[in-house]
């Protein structure tokens, strides 16, 4: 199969024109741009706000204009991540996009499918001049991925819709009317340095190869933590030999479970061999432990130039320490729905500059007082080990409501087109609903999209058949969408 011959042509036709057009989080002018350039060159009405958000008008189809006004909803913004060896600038340079059998995938970075797909969606909706619906705005808003601050920003009378269809899922045959909310906690650790020792075997050892993803939606997955492994090593040469830590650096985004982490340490010379040894042993038991998981896992170890300075032996102490005690992973699982994750902690990143340690970790719950208690659980791990603590004010989760009209009307048109139940389900995952709700509360929301694995990953792709599944059900949708009373 190729590019060409993927089907519905106009969605992966408005993909793959997204797919050309940069997008990073808090950068996202140039999809802005092309965005409004859509809308002129449809004679769509179009406006934006002061965070940058667009919403794009579209009219009923003629004898449906009496049809509950409907939002169609996704965010522009996308997660930039790249192996290694990928040369690619994210603010300049296309997504890179080809075929692998039933998938969509990407040439060495992240998709973009999370919410490309709901953007390309959009446009398709937007561009089809025969399609049967009631009066429509698609929203696009900005920073998902980062801080929901286009969500935030949005004000009161912006969009006009009675209901809200979310394309920003990744299971198709799902629908889901519930959402965890969030917070990120960031601890900023001293990283006093004193001259380095002489005599010493200087080295860099490194976690590779994991499989990561979304700290929501894969939490419960048993996936190993990049961080959490090269910190557990550590630990086991701080407790044998005369440890010094140089530099450490794991992870990049608060919302996805790190894939790689190194750090840069010190030895006394005899011990040279030894800490080789002990990392093969470590690296039998890890893989062992995560053999279903993680079957790429790798830890290298290399000799280094010797470093001019190293940590003060006592913050090394307690920033290893505090690393090792901080939760990471599902807390809690929902009593409510079996198999949601209700809470859950990710320690994402670990960033060593101008002098400090800054550690990011982001917490989930479906239950505000969870969240809260999870993130002083956090809090007090880092702050026992001498670090400054911020924990944000975070987002607010989407609470389900089974008796929705909107969900109903999803569901009948489900088993009538495909023959079987969708399954209705929460997500762990944060999604800009709940926002939507604190400016409109009259909103009535549901949330679908076609299948996506590996997301907020350079393992990101797209299952091609859920796409044409997913489309389907939603132009049946806006078919039935109730009239007005």
């Amino acid at each position: 199969m190729e590019k060409k011959d993927l089907k519905p042509a106009s969605v992966f036709h408005y993909f793959e024109e997204v797919c050309q057009v940069p997008r990073p989080s808090k950068k996202e002018e140039k999809i802005r741009t092309y965005l409004v350039n859509f809308a002129v060159s449809h004679g769509l009405e179009y406006q934006m706000d002061e965070a940058g958000n667009v919403l794009i008008r579209k009219a009923a189809f003629p004898g449906k204009e009496n049809l509950k006004k409907v939002v169609l909803q996704s965010h522009m913004d996308m997660v930039c991540e790249k192996n290694r060896d990928t040369v690619h600038d994210f603010e300049k340079d296309p997504i890179e996009t080809y075929v692998d059998g039933e998938w969509l995938k990407a040439k060495g970075t992240t998709l973009g499918a999370d919410n490309g797909i709901g953007v390309a969606t959009q446009l398709a909706v937007l561009a089809d001049k025969n399609m049967v619906h009631g009066p429509l705005e698609c929203l696009f808003t900005v920073d998902e991925e980062t801080g929901l601050t286009g969500a935030f920003a949005l004000k009161e009378g912006f969009m006009s819709g009675d209901i809200l269809i979310n394309l920003d899922s990744e299971d198709e045959g799902e629908l889901f009317i519930g959402c965890a909310g969030g917070a990120g906690t960031t601890a900023t650790f001293p990283c006093p340095m004193e001259k380095a020792p002489e005599g010493y075997f200087f080295f860099r050892v490194a976690v590779k190869g994991l499989t990561g993803g979304h700290s929501g939606d894969d939490i419960n997955k048993n996936r190993a933590n990049a961080n959490k492994l090269l910190n557990r090593y550590l630990m086991q040469l701080m407790d044998r030999y005369d440890l010094h830590l140089c530099g450490i650096d794991g992870g990049n985004l608060h919302n996805a479970i790190p894939r790689e982490a190194h750090a840069v340490c010190a030895v006394p010379m005899k011990d040279k061999e030894s800490v080789r040894v002990d990392l093969n042993v470590f690296l039998a038991e890890v893989e062992n432990e995560y053999a279903v998981t993680e079957p790429n896992l790798t830890m290298e170890l290399e000799s280094e130039t010797a470093c001019a300075e190293v940590m003060d032996k006592e913050a090394m102490k307690r920033f290893l320490h505090s690393i090792y005690a901080v939760h990471n992973g599902v807390y809690a699982m929902s009593q409510d729905i079996p198999g949601l994750v209700e809470t859950s902690s990710n320690l994402a990143s670990i960033k060593q500059r101008d002098g400090k340690i800054v550690v990011v970790t982001s917490q989930r719950s479906s239950i505000l007082s969870s969240r809260k208690d999870m993130s002083q659980m956090v809090r007090s791990a880092f702050i026992l080990g001498g670090a400054d603590v911020e924990t944000g004010d975070g987002y607010p989760g989407w609470k389900p409501n089974p008796s929705s009209e909107i969900l109903n009307v999803a569901v009948e048109s489900y088993k009538r087109l495909f023959g079987t139940e969708p399954k209705v389900k929460a997500i762990h995952a944060g999604l800009e609903c709940g926002l939507f709700l604190e400016k409109y509360p009259s909103l009535d929301m549901v949330s679908f999209g076609p299948t996506l694995r590996g997301v907020h990953s350079p393992d990101e792709r797209m299952l091609i058949p859920t796409v044409e599944k997913y489309w389907n059900h939603l132009l049946d949708v806006l078919a039935h969408i109730p009239e007005n009373a």
